[in-house]
């Protein structure tokens, strides 16, 4: 694999370090400032809505500049959010920081799974998204402890300092392995942009990810609880338990991505049926403890097992516009953190048990599977379409000028399977 991927990696070990420390860091920063937990907690939101409104904004904004330039500009904005919340005097402000710091995350995603998959032959693009996710995976085993343990000992403020240098190493790193390309002009600006991305396909491969990564985080978001009412596990066990999820998470994301270039839509279905049935299982797995292990392992898993399909699948459903599309992918990805965690609070607070936001998570991953099999119809449905248009037209003459759009119709039916098999 070209060592290009290693700089997008770092970049993502990185984002993936900021983006879930805060949670850890929370008591901490509260302390400081003098502010409540769920005031604190509202940090976490800051960036979660950064990412939702500058993943698609910053990539049409971008769409025609050189891609290496938009990667190294979206880690500038990076580094320059992490260093002022570091710095940052009050509440505000360290909220204002943290919305900065989240803009550049679905946008980096995004650029970076389309150069990644540009420096790999078409039948290891899957792999080369999931090396690329690999930086966010390895950053839940060992960034976020490490930084959260950071915070803890010299102060959370030191925590952004360091994750402001990742990202000067993602930047130099960015510089010297990426390979200099000259502007992609996908589209015609940001109105031919928005047009790409306003497809059926793409709408059902966007609705995909939130309901199955929704799934995932209605549980997830709910896992220490369940660890430590259900279980039997003391709150100190439960920082490795999380990093076994990260493990789960990490063997997932690589296995996908091989999966996923031999059968990207079988890889998909697998994914979110395995996601399906080891939340139905919570109940019983969280009766023990070593099962609950079990249980975390699997879920980190099957849940990212489905990530490079998805992320490679909106690409493809929107081609004039793979750098947007992918990056409403990671709208997507953090509209399904909230909505899946406000689905499995709903449970809890309903009252069926501490398990209870698993199973609603279950629920969520079968929505999933269903969209993705309306997404699967419409696409056998066009195709179809096409073949006969071809057909009637080889008589008129304009048969070669309809079958020229074929392989865009296979492409769609097949939603990312490998050329070489097409």
């Amino acid at each position: 694999m070209p060592l290009a991927l290693l700089a997008l990696a770092v970049g993502a070990f990185g984002i993936g370090t900021t983006e879930f420390v805060m949670m850890g860091l929370l008591p901490n920063v509260a302390d400081d400032l003098h502010i409540s937990i769920p005031s604190a907690g509202h940090l976490v939101s800051a960036y979660a809505l950064g990412v939702v409104i500058g993943a698609p904004l910053l990539a049409a904004l971008t769409a025609r500049m050189p891609r290496r330039r938009v990667l190294v500009a979206l880690m500038v904005l990076f580094v320059a959010g992490n260093a002022v919340s570091a710095a940052a005097p009050d509440y505000h402000l360290l909220m204002a920081a943290r919305f900065v710091s989240g803009l550049p995350h679905g946008a980096f995603f995004g650029v970076g799974a389309v150069v990644a998959t540009s420096l790999v032959a078409p039948e290891r693009k899957a792999r080369s998204v999931s090396l690329m996710f690999l930086g966010l995976t390895v950053a839940n085993v060992i960034g976020v402890p490490i930084a959260t343990l950071m915070g803890q000992q010299l102060g959370w403020r030191a925590t952004f300092l360091a994750v402001s240098a990742i990202g000067l190493a993602a930047i130099v790193a960015l510089l010297l392995l990426v390979p200099a390309d000259h502007g992609h002009g996908e589209t015609g600006g940001l109105r031919g942009e928005l047009k790409a991305l306003g497809s059926l396909p793409v709408w059902l491969s966007l609705g995909t990810t939130v309901a199955g990564f929704g799934a995932l985080f209605a549980a997830y978001s709910y896992v220490t609880p369940m660890l430590t009412g259900t279980a039997g596990f003391a709150e100190a066990g439960v920082t490795l338990l999380l990093a076994l999820f990260g493990v789960g998470a990490t063997a997932g994301n690589l296995l996908g991505g091989r999966l996923a270039d031999r059968s990207l839509r079988g890889t998909l279905f697998g994914g979110l049926v395995s996601l399906a049935v080891v939340l139905a299982l919570f109940p019983v797995l969280m009766r023990a403890e070593w099962s609950a292990a079990v249980a975390v392992v699997l879920l980190g898993m099957a849940a990212f097992v489905t990530g490079s399909p998805l992320q490679l699948m909106v690409m493809e459903k929107a081609a004039a516009a793979p750098s947007l599309a992918s990056s409403a992918n990671q709208a997507a990805f953090n509209l399904a953190n909230a909505g899946g965690a406000w689905i499995g609070g709903l449970a809890l607070a309903a009252g069926f048990g501490l398990t209870s936001p698993a199973v609603a998570g279950a629920a969520l991953a079968v929505l999933g599977i269903g969209v993705a099999g309306v997404a699967y119809g419409v696409d056998v449905r066009r195709s179809r379409t096409l073949a006969v248009a071809v057909a009637a037209s080889a008589t008129t003459g304009h048969g070669l000028l309809v079958a020229s759009h074929l392989p865009e119709a296979v492409s769609a039916q097949d939603a990312g399977e490998p050329a070489r098999r097409r």
